[in-house]
């Protein structure tokens, strides 16, 4: 079978154990291994896509440990390139936004110092019918976003569908370029998008309803995200797919959670998900990535594949850590949203 290619940086998370871990005392500080394309790779990989992950690590014992769990995991490695001094590293308080309380500590890690003509595209992308990256990566400095450019001109010349999760963060856009400098020459070769509509306006320049939080109900952001999407359909004719996610957080800590994902001219919605507190936010739009890649992989229906993708992601909202561990029937029945 034609595998996945999922292609990023892999980080180490630090966070506060959790305050009912009998060990927390002793240990203060829980490590999880993330990255948001091997986040979506770990899912894939559990829903019995055959995916290959590449990225660029430091040669050394940690690396090995990693690669180790990757193996576990059932993640193909060979296409993991060992250059630089050190893997990257981000702290996350336990329970707060990923937008408020993250700290990043990625300078001069291997990845961020990745050049064009560095990795043999012919190799990695052997056997690869599908070519998944983040915004994340050409946020990180001018080369990388050119390796970016590189490796999607290869797949889209070898034919691959390839995919691009519109995480914005902008923290790390300070190379002295802006993301619509930048984003809208690699969507150009995308087929499929994933987002929301405020990521959309700060990577590729759509419009935003500045009044749309005013409307604040479901069918206006709804309606938002149809225009939004036939408007990057519009710019980069070769999008045929995109998919836009709503999650809301009240004062009350409840959460409510929806998606859409327009396709073939048509729009399709998910249901409604709501819950009261989350384990874990980290890595929930990562498996919403990796939901959207299953379903198109294994060529489901439109509506199958985001109320897939829409469940997947909302349990993982009750895991702890960065990767989904649930597998197919878990996220069909949506055990861990109930």
């Amino acid at each position: 079978m034609k595998k996945v290619l999922c292609f990023g940086e892999l980080l180490l998370r630090i966070s506060p154990s959790p305050v009912n871990d009998p060990n927390s005392a002793t240990n203060p500080f829980t490590l999880y291994m993330g990255g948001a394309e091997a986040n979506a790779a770990t899912a894939l990989a559990g829903w019995n896509v055959p995916v290959r992950y590449c990225t660029a690590l430091p040669d050394n014992f940690m690396s090995r440990h990693v690669i180790d769990y990757l193996d576990y995991k059932g993640i193909f490695t060979s296409s993991i390139l060992f250059t630089g001094d050190r893997i990257g590293v981000y702290y996350l308080e336990r329970g707060a936004d990923l937008k408020g309380s993250m700290v990043y500590d990625r300078a001069h890690s291997s990845f961020s110092q990745l050049k064009p003509g560095m990795i043999d595209w012919d190799k990695v992308l052997r056997d690869v019918s599908w070519f998944n990256f983040t915004a994340i990566s050409p946020a990180l400095t001018q080369d990388v976003a050119d390796v970016c450019l590189e490796g999607i001109q290869a797949a889209s010349e070898k034919g691959i569908t390839i995919s691009c999760d519109l995480n914005y963060r902008s923290k790390l856009w300070n190379y002295g370029k802006q993301p619509i400098e930048i984003m809208p020459k690699l969507i150009e070769y995308c087929d499929v998008v994933m987002g929301n509509i405020w990521s959309a306006n700060s990577l590729l320049g759509t419009h935003i309803d500045s009044e749309i939080h005013s409307k604040g109900t479901r069918e206006a952001y709804l309606a938002h995200a149809e225009l939004s999407s036939k408007e990057i359909i519009q710019k980069f004719p070769k999008v045929k797919s995109v998919a836009n996610t709503f999650r809301f957080d009240s004062d009350a800590n409840d959460l409510k959670y929806y998606t859409s994902l327009f396709t073939g001219g048509k729009s399709y919605h998910s249901a409604e998900f709501n819950c009261e507190g989350v384990v874990d936010r980290s890595g929930s739009g990562d498996c919403f990535m990796a939901g959207l890649i299953y379903g198109f992989y294994n060529q489901n229906e439109p509506q199958d594949i985001i109320d897939y993708a829409t469940s997947a992601a909302f349990g993982k909202l009750q895991e702890q850590g960065d990767a989904t561990g649930q597998d197919v029937l878990t996220v069909k029945k949506g055990e861990l949203g109930k």
